[in-house]
């Protein structure tokens, strides 16, 4: 999944939720700057931020590394 696509995941499941962002801001620890200028795809996020985003949201992020074919 591309950087956009997670975002507008994460976007879409906070709606789901009815949690605004002030709301998503506070419970994650994540500045609502930083919330607002990701979902509106101003700036990329840090691993950090997308981890805590993802755990307040109930989601689950898995990071796979794959090997080149040589």
């Amino acid at each position: 999944m591309h950087l956009k696509e997670l975002i507008k995941t994460l976007k879409k499941r906070r709606e789901l939720l009815g949690v605004t962002q002030e709301h998503l801001a506070e419970l994650s620890g994540v500045g609502l700057r930083t919330l607002k200028a990701l979902e509106s795809n101003k700036s990329n996020p840090t691993f950090e931020t997308l981890s805590k985003l993802i755990e307040v949201l109930g989601m689950e992020l898995k990071l796979e590394v794959k090997q080149p074919n040589f």
